[in-house]
């Protein structure tokens, strides 16, 4: 737990992950904070708890991750994954932005549900919640595909909701006859008895370690018993942001017999090494139906994506690698959020 605690120290809350800037060896005092979100080198305050100011903590992490990288200006990466970030050819953005409108509540169409529903967690030994969302016409009568999308160190179950609206993503798509309706499990991945991510976030993260176990013998189990869901590997993805990204790969890759399509938005310090995500590659590419790794440009933590693509590459397991401009940030996860629903479950049972 030690270690895994030391790997995410360069993580940030709210999945906005920012890193120790090696040259700021110091808390970053007001100016600097200041002078740094004047330039867009920090994402929104409101995606921070609301003291951050005065948690030093919190304020060590806060620096320089998300400044801009540009092709001519490689810069040192998050502390520990640093080294210039350099792009190489196919560093490159495969998939076009999201046509405008993509996120708007359109009023002509149906709407699917959603709901906060409880379960009883035999891992961390209390009852929690997660928000499950249902597909317009949802009946008992027809089986449905399960994404479970996990959220950032500093979120919870109402995170993806918050940031990127899946359930208005979703109504869309299936009103344009673009994604197979699906049930959508956004839990919460702390699993501990105090789930919230309080004052100080990072002293959580063992907690989502220990979410593989929640996952797959409390959640799962849940939600094939309350909703009318097909049980096989084939419809069943798991994806996620930053932290939750680096859960995807790390539960998804680790349980191929359970998870067939896989999808990792920016993950962070938290995902295994590729050697370790895929020890048996051979035995992989017949197993992963999609696996989906994307990281924007201005991303301070790019080189973690990036290595695993090369490795990827290296081993010839067919992955799609989207690289956009966005850095850290709720752009990047809502855009790919969009390209990655309608990769999944395409030839549905």
């Amino acid at each position: 737990m030690k270690t895994l605690f030391m790997a995410i120290l360069g993580v940030t809350l709210c999945s906005t992950i920012v890193s120790i800037a090696n040259q700021s060896p110091g808390l970053p005092d007001e100016e600097s904070l200041s002078a740094l979100n004047s330039q867009n080198l920090l994402v929104a305050k409101d995606t921070f708890p609301a003291n951050f100011e005065n948690n030093s903590s919190v304020k060590t992490m806060i620096i320089a991750a998300v400044a801009p990288v540009t092709n001519d200006q490689p810069r040192r990466g998050a502390a520990g994954f640093g080294g210039p970030i350099t792009f190489n050819s196919d560093d490159k953005q495969v998939f076009d932005d999201p046509p405008a409108g993509f996120d708007r509540i359109r009023n002509d169409i149906p709407h699917g549900k959603l709901e906060m529903i409880e379960y009883d967690s035999k891992t961390v030994g209390t009852t929690r919640k997660m928000l499950v969302y249902r597909p317009p016409g949802y009946t008992k009568e027809k089986k449905y595909p399960v994404l479970y999308l996990l959220h950032g160190i500093g979120g919870d179950e109402t995170e993806w909701r918050r940031f990127a609206h899946p359930e208005i993503l979703m109504d869309n798509l299936i009103a344009d006859g673009k994604v197979t309706p699906m049930i959508i499990v956004m839990p919460n991945g702390r699993a501990q008895k105090n789930d919230r991510p309080g004052s100080n976030p990072m002293a959580t993260a063992p907690a989502f370690a220990k979410f593989e176990r929640d996952l797959l013998d409390d959640i799962i189990p849940a939600i094939q018993t309350r909703y009318s869901v097909y049980t096989n590997r084939e419809n069943r993805a798991i994806a996620g942001l930053s932290m939750g990204a680096g859960q995807s790969l790390n539960f998804g890759l680790g349980h191929l017999d359970i998870f067939a399509c896989i999808g990792a938005f920016s993950p962070a310090p938290n995902t295994k090494p590729p050697e370790q995500l895929l020890p048996d590659t051979d035995s992989a590419k017949k197993q992963i139906k999609l696996l989906y790794l994307s990281c924007g440009k201005k991303d301070g933590l790019f080189r973690i994506s990036q290595r695993l693509h090369n490795y990827l590459k290296e081993k010839e397991v067919p992955h799609i690698w989207n690289v956009d401009n966005n850095g850290h940030d709720a752009t990047h996860w809502k855009n790919n959020l969009w390209h990655f629903l309608q990769r999944i479950f395409t030839q549905s049972h």
